[in-house]
């Protein structure tokens, strides 16, 4: 569990799990950085660390486009990966 599990339980105020924000993240489909940054609530650190882990693991792209300029757009392989989670945080409560 992440931190803020001390009692066994729990709670609609409890800290994302990594595997939440990830979530969110692929769920916005197509975004640029400050997007990301403020539909998923992170910080540009945080963000820089997410879009990493995600790129190199094939669930979302880097694509450059003229204007607006660089974009991520999740992959097919991430839209199976979030259904996967979804169908996680669903069976564990912790649905959106």
């Amino acid at each position: 569990m992440q931190n803020g599990s001390h009692n066994g339980h729990m709670n609609g105020h409890q800290k994302r799990s990594n595997i939440q924000v990830m979530a969110d993240v692929l769920r916005l489909g197509e975004a640029g950085k400050t997007e990301i940054m403020y539909q998923v609530n992170m910080s540009y650190h945080q963000l820089q660390r997410y879009l990493g882990y995600l790129i190199d693991r094939g669930l979302l792209e880097k694509i450059v486009k003229p204007n607006p300029g660089i974009r991520y757009r999740v992959t097919p392989k991430g839209e199976e990966a979030l259904k996967s989670i979804d169908t996680v945080l669903d069976i564990l409560g912790l649905a959106k």
